[in-house]
C-alpha cells in the first residue's frame, strides 16, 4: 500500500525506484501488475530504465517525472513502468538492444514505448520536457504516440512485431566454430594498438572509459608476443595521475569526458574499482613497478572505507551529483585550498594538483589531477622527493577532511552478487600478490555475506540484497563473477571451502544457464520469460559473464582434474567463436581466457602446514611470477587436506618430504620431483614462464 503522496514504487527496495516514489507519475514497477493493467486498459507501456547514480536520470526526473503536466500525459495514454537496470539487467539488455537497433545509440535514462505485451515500437534515451536544441520534447512524443495508438493500434503492433523479429534474428548466435586461438588474440591486440592514444593512453577519443579488461588482456598478450608498445604503462600512468582518479579520497570515477582523463563523469561504480584494482595488481606483478601497487592499494582503501556495508559486502555506487550539481563535492578553487592549508602550502598543493584561478571545470573550479609526474615536480620545485611525498600526503589528508564536511553524493546501498564477486576477486588477488592478509579477510567477509544472505532455501543464488531482503534469481554474471571471486579467495587463503563453493557455482552454471546453441545464456532456464532471451557475449563496462565463466571453468577444471569443466569452458569458446572472430577486441576478456588456455602455466601443489615458515616461503615463490594461467593449491594435511583431496583428487600422495614443506610442479599431465627450497622453486617457475 502506498503512503500518502507516494506511488507504487514506495514499496520497492531499489534506491532508483525509491527516488521516483514521490513523483506524481502513476508508476508501476516491472511485473505482472503493469502488464495486466496495459492489457486491461488497452494502453501501450512507457518503460523508463535507469539507475540511482545516473546524472541524466536525475535531470529527467526533475524536469519531467516530477511535473504534473507530464504525469497527466502519461496517465492519459500509457502505463508507466520504472526499471532499475542494476536490479534487472535482463530487462535492460533486451530494451537496450531495441534502442540500439532502432536508433544506432543507447544510454541511460533509456526510454521505450512498447505494446501491452512488451514489444517495443519506439526507443530513445533522455528527453527534455519540451523540445529544445534539436531534442524532441517528452510531451510532444507522448502526445504523438498516444494519438497514433488510438487511431490504429493494430498498425503499431504490426510494426512492433517486425522490430521484434529483426531483434530475434540479430540475437541469433552464429553457428559454433572452432575455439578462437592465438591468431584471434593477436588480432585483438592489433585492433587495440590501432586505436591506442599514444599521447594520453587509453583507446579511442572522448569520452574515454577505463576498460580495465583491455589492459589485463594486453598484459597476458605481452607474455606470448612482443611488448605492448607501452599501451598498458601509458594508460595506467595517465589514469592514475588524471582527474578520473579521485586524488584525495581515491577510487576511480566512471569515465573521462575528454581524451586526457582530466574531467570525469564523477559517479563511482563498484565494478570499476574492482576491475581497475585487478589491472593495477597484475601490472605490479608483471612489471615489478611499485607505483602500480600503490594505486591498487589506494583503490581498495576507498572501497573499504566508503563502500563497505556493515556485514562486509560492498555497496554498488556513488553519485556524480550533490546539491543538484555534478562534481560539486570533488572540485576546488585555489582560495578554498589555501583556506584549508594556508597560503604557502596551499599554493604548493595547487601547483601539484593542477588547481588554477581559471579552473579546468565549470565556474572556475578545478578537478584535482597530477599534471606533472612527482619526480619532475620535485626537481622543478627544488624539493627532495621524499619530503614532497610527506607534504603532499599531509595536504591530501587535510583536504580530504575538509571535503568530508561538504554534502556528500548519494550512495546506492544495494548489494549486487555479481559486482561483489568482482570486488572479492580484486581483494583476494591483491591479498595474494601483496601478502596482505587484511584484504583476504575483507574478501572473506563479503563472500560469507553473499553465501549466507543471498541464497534461497534451495541454494539458488540471488542477485540483489537491500534493507534485509534478498531477491531476484541470479543471472549468469552473478554466478560467474562470484565463482571468480571465490576462486581467487581460495588462492589467497587456501581454505578448501572457497574452492568447494566455486565448484558449486560452476556446476549450477552448467546446469541452469546452458544455451540451446551452445555456451551459456544470461538468464537461467525457467527464468521470467522476456520478449528475447538476452545474450551475454560482448564485453561492456565490465567483462561479459560468459567470458568470465569460460576462464573460471577452465581454471577450475585444471585445479580439480574435472575434465567436464574444461569441456564446458571450451564449449563457451566455441559458442562465441563467430562473434569473437568478427570483433576480437570487443571480446578482450574472452581473449584472456584463450591465452590462458593456450599457455596455461603449471599446476603447483605445495604440501605443508600453512603456519610454518618453510611453507610460507614456497607459497611466496609460487605467487611471485606473473603466470595468470597457473593453478596453485596448498595441501595442508589433516582435515583440510582430506577436503582438498576430495575436491582435487590428483593431489593425493603429494605430501611433505622428510618433514619439510614441498612443492610439486606439474605441466602437461606430468609432475617434476618435489622441491623443498624456495629458490629452486623460483628457478623452476622461471623456466616454466619462458616456455
Amino acid at each position: 500500500m502506498e503512503r500518502a503522496g507516494t506511488n507504487r514504487l514506495a514499496a520497492e527496495k531499489s534506491p532508483y525506484l525509491l527516488q521516483h516514489a514521490s513523483n506524481p507519475v502513476d508508476w508501476y514497477p516491472w511485473g505482472d501488475e503493469a502488464f495486466e493493467a496495459a492489457r486491461r486498459e488497452r494502453k501501450p507501456l512507457f518503460i523508463s530504465i535507469g539507475y540511482s547514480t545516473c546524472h541524466w536520470c536525475h535531470v529527467m526526473e526533475r524536469e519531467s517525472f516530477s511535473d504534473a503536466e507530464v504525469a497527466a500525459a502519461l496517465r492519459d495514454g500509457f502505463i508507466a513502468v520504472k526499471v532499475d537496470r542494476e536490479e534487472r539487467p535482463d530487462v535492460d539488455r533486451v530494451y537496450m538492444e531495441a534502442c540500439l537497433a532502432m536508433t544506432g545509440g543507447g544510454g541511460w535514462p533509456l526510454t521505450v514505448l512498447a505494446t501491452p505485451s512488451g514489444e517495443p515500437f519506439f526507443a530513445g534515451t533522455y528527453f527534455p520536457k519540451r523540445s529544445r536544441r534539436g531534442l524532441p520534447g517528452l510531451l510532444d512524443l507522448l502526445a504523438a504516440a498516444r494519438d497514433r495508438w488510438r487511431e490504429d493500434p493494430a498498425a503499431i503492433e504490426r510494426a512492433a512485431a517486425g522490430i521484434l523479429a529483426r531483434l530475434r534474428e540479430t540475437a541469433a548466435r552464429p553457428a559454433p566454430g572452432d575455439p578462437p586461438g592465438r591468431e584471434t588474440a593477436d588480432r585483438a591486440a592489433g585492433e587495440l594498438r590501432s586505436r591506442f592514444d599514444r599521447a594520453h593512453g587509453g583507446f579511442g577519443g572522448a569520452p574515454k572509459f577505463p576498460s580495465a579488461h583491455l589492459l589485463t588482456f594486453l598484459l597476458r598478450h605481452a607474455r606470448a608476443a612482443p611488448a605492448d608498445d607501452g599501451m598498458v604503462r601509458t594508460t595506467l600512468d595517465a589514469m592514475a595521475r588524471g582527474g578520473i582518479f579521485d586524488q584525495l579520497g581515491f577510487g576511480f570515477h566512471r569515465y573521462a569526458t575528454d581524451e586526457r582523463w582530466l574531467v570525469p563523469h564523477f559517479e563511482k561504480m563498484l565494478y570499476d574499482q574492482a576491475m581497475l584494482a585487478i589491472a593495477y595488481t597484475e601490472a605490479r606483478q608483471a612489471t615489478g613497478d611499485p607505483a602500480w601497487e600503490a594505486v591498487a592499494r589506494r583503490t581498495i582503501e576507498y572501497v573499504r572505507r566508503d563502500m563497505t556495508a556493515p556485514g562486509g559486502a560492498f555497496f554498488s555506487a556513488e553519485d556524480a551529483d550533490s546539491e543538484g550539481e555534478e562534481g560539486r563535492f570533488y572540485v576546488w578553487t585555489p582560495a578554498e585550498i589555501e583556506e584549508v592549508l594556508g597560503v604557502e602550502r596551499g599554493r604548493l598543493a595547487s601547483r601539484f594538483f593542477g588547481v588554477t584561478p581559471a579552473g579546468n571545470f565549470e565556474g572556475g573550479r578545478s578537478v584535482l589531477h597530477v599534471p606533472v609526474p612527482p619526480d619532475e615536480f620535485a626537481r622543478r620545485e627544488g624539493i627532495d622527493r621524499a619530503a614532497l611525498d610527506r607534504t603532499i600526503e599531509e595536504c591530501r589528508r587535510l583536504l580530504l577532511a575538509a571535503r568530508g564536511r561538504r554534502v556528500r553524493p548519494h550512495r546506492d546501498d544495494k548489494i549486487l552478487a555479481d559486482w561483489n564477486g568482482l570486488m572479492i576477486a580484486a581483494l583476494a588477488k591483491a591479498a595474494a600478490s601483496f601478502d596482505e592478509p587484511a584484504y583476504a579477510e575483507a574478501a572473506a567477509r563479503a563472500a560469507r555475506f553473499i553465501l549466507d544472505r543471498m541464497r534461497a532455501a534451495d541454494g539458488t543464488l540471488l542477485h540483489r540484497y537491500r534493507d534485509g531482503e534478498a531477491a531476484i534469481p541470479g543471472f549468469l554474471d552473478d554466478h560467474a563473477f562470484l565463482a571468480w571471486g571465490l576462486l581467487e579467495l581460495y588462492g589467497a587463503t587456501f581454505r578448501p571451502e572457497w574452492l568447494r563453493e566455486a565448484l558449486d557455482l560452476a556446476d549450477r552454471m552448467r546446469r541452469r544457464f546452458r544455451a540451446p546453441g551452445g555456451g551459456l545464456a544470461f538468464t537461467a532456464a525457467g527464468a521470467e520469460p522476456l520478449i528475447l532471451r538476452p545474450a551475454d557475449a560482448h564485453d561492456g563496462a565490465h567483462p561479459s559473464g560468459q567470458s568470465v565463466a569460460a576462464a573460471v571453468l577452465f581454471r577450475l577444471g585444471r585445479m580439480t582434474g574435472r575434465e567436464e569443466l574444461e569441456e564446458a569452458a571450451a564449449d563457451c569458446l566455441r559458442a562465441l567463436s563467430g562473434a569473437a572472430t568478427a570483433s576480437p577486441a570487443g571480446h578482450a576478456h574472452l581473449m584472456s581466457a584463450v591465452l590462458d588456455a593456450l599457455r596455461p602455466g603449471p599446476e603447483i601443489v605445495i604440501a605443508g602446514d600453512p603456519r610454518r615458515a618453510d611453507t610460507g616461503r614456497l607459497v611466496r615463490a609460487a605467487r611471485a611470477p606473473f603466470m595468470p594461467g597457473a593453478a596453485i593449491l596448498l595441501h595442508p594435511g589433516g582435515r583440510a587436506g582430506a577436503e582438498l583431496e576430495r575436491l582435487a583428487p590428483f593431489v593425493k600422495g603429494m605430501g611433505t618430504v622428510d618433514g619439510a614443506a614441498a612443492a610439486y610442479v606439474c605441466e602437461a599431465y606430468a609432475c617434476a620431483l618435489p622441491v623443498t627450497d624456495a629458490d629452486a622453486l623460483a628457478r623452476m617457475l622461471g623456466s616454466s614462464g619462458r616456455r
